[in-house]
């Protein structure tokens, strides 16, 4: 049975956001390269402590960045527009308000920080809320999954509950000072604090009646019966483990197999001296630095039997061969192009066969923007309805409009999309939307087009006033 009071929704919210923290952690440590050396017996790294440093492969930053490089909100629009010029206006005026309101929360920044701990940790939230001073703006802030917890409704897949955890730290000692905590309900808000060892204690509710709870997830790759999402760096964690394993053990075996090893027969430690006689360091022999000895006639010839022989380097190309078999793997699995993991080919690659590579990135890059165009969608739906205080139907048919995720030219869209102007198959709006050109940037070209068709009629109608002059007054 679901929880049913404020405070039952809290204490459960709470036991399962702490049972899924390690696993979140995990995952952003292997964002942020801090993740532990794997393939290594412990007693041995144990044993070695600082001695052995390891070398990080960041592939999964790699894997999410280059994903994420190509999710650009560019604006939001009603995907069935009005059937009359009013209603069009209406629409457009409310797509503009919308942007207005995106840009004033700083969503351009926060937006991409939420679809990249989405990736990472597999999903993140939005949360609106009103504004102090301004209704007009409502609030919209990007959370992160180590703060908020989300429950579905498993009839209808929705968000019935979520709770906000933060704290507050002594920044000389580390200590945790005060615990504070949000519940979002469909109904209501209810703020929370915790002091020490003490047991929660409510501090404020606002009972808005919403009928939804004002917290939009943003799932990554989620599945029927998986609706929190999964990471996109579960296939390639274990890879990039083993590739830091590889290439740790690559820089162990430069440090002492890389240079050409000397060994010394019938000398003495005292023996080893640079070319001023004095005694060279430990790292001038590991070095294989030239040495000057006394003792340097063959054994057999009334000598002491020194002798001094060289070991051939040893080859690496093994530690080569395997990265390169690793990134392989990754590139199969994630979906990127062999060039992003600095896999080189005989032949130059051109410009058809790199865009070709990227036909897979292309199309997961698409995948995610559907997925997080919902959640943007669901939250410009509950800014409409803080702004103006009921549901609009109309919002259903709200859509986001993304930047193309592929790469093609500048001069290669250009000339397809002039083509398709002067065929008359898409207005020269529709043309700068799939130029790129930003909402505002739209809004100043149709003003500019405006400006010029009143210049042009004000000219022309100077002009038939010059070729048709008034008639002259009778004389009387």
């Amino acid at each position: 049975m679901a929880p049913q009071t404020p405070d039952d929704w809290l204490l459960y919210l709470s036991r399962v956001h702490e049972a899924s923290r390690a696993r979140l952690e995990e995952l952003n440590r292997f964002y942020e390269g801090g993740q532990p050396l794997a393939y290594l017996h412990p007693d041995l790294l144990a044993e070695l402590g600082e001695q052995l440093r390891q070398v990080v492969i960041n592939w999964p930053r790699l894997v999410v960045d280059s994903l994420e490089e190509r999710l650009d909100v560019e604006g939001f629009r009603f995907a069935v527009p009005g059937s009359t010029a009013d209603e069009a206006d209406a629409d457009q005026s409310t797509s503009d308000e919308l942007w207005r309101v995106w840009q004033a929360n700083g969503m351009d920044e926060a937006g991409q920080q939420a679809h990249v701990d989405a990736m990472v940790m597999g999903r993140a939230f939005m949360i609106v809320g009103s504004r102090p001073g301004d209704a007009s703006t409502p609030l919209i802030t990007a959370e992160s999954p180590l703060q908020v917890q989300a429950d579905w409704d498993p009839q209808t897949r929705t968000v019935r509950a979520a709770l906000k955890r933060w704290h507050e730290y002594d920044p000389l000692t580390g200590a945790v000072l005060d615990q504070h905590a949000t519940l979002y309900l469909p109904d209501r808000t209810v703020w929370y604090d915790q002091v020490g060892a003490a047991a929660w204690t409510q501090t404020e509710q606002d009972v808005h009646s919403l009928g939804v709870v004002p917290v939009v997830p943003l799932v990554n790759r989620p599945r029927l019966l998986v609706p929190q999402g999964r990471s996109e760096l579960t296939d390639v964690i274990p890879l990039s483990d083993a590739a830091c394993k590889i290439a740790t053990d690559m820089m162990v075996s430069a440090e002492y197999h890389a240079m050409p090893r000397r060994v010394a027969f019938g000398f003495d430690e005292d023996d080893f001296t640079d070319e001023n006689g004095n005694q060279v360091s430990m790292w001038s022999r590991l070095a294989g630095r030239i040495w000057a000895t006394a003792k340097n006639r063959k054994s057999g010839d009334d000598g002491d039997g020194a002798d001094v022989i060289q070991f051939p380097e040893a080859d690496l190309t093994n530690f080569h061969d395997t990265l390169n078999a690793l990134a392989r793997l990754v590139a199969s699995l994630s979906g990127l192009p062999p060039h992003f993991l600095g896999l080189a080919t005989d032949n130059p690659p051109s410009a058809d066969s790199i865009r070709a590579s990227e036909i897979r990135l292309i199309k997961r890059a698409e995948r995610h923007q559907r997925a997080f165009g919902g959640g943007h969608e669901a939250v410009n739906r509950l800014v409409l309805r803080l702004i103006t205080g009921t549901w609009d139907p109309r919002a259903l048919s709200l859509e986001t409009q993304w930047r193309d995720p592929s790469t093609p030219t500048r001069a290669q869209q250009a000339d397809a999309t002039v083509k398709l102007v002067q065929a008359g198959i898409i207005p020269i709006e529709q043309a700068r939307e799939d130029m790129q050109y930003t909402a505002v940037q739209r809004e100043r070209m149709r003003q500019m087009d405006e400006d010029a068709l009143t210049r042009a009629s004000v000219a022309d109608l100077q002009a038939l006033t010059t070729a048709f002059p008034p008639a002259p007054e009778p004389v009387r």
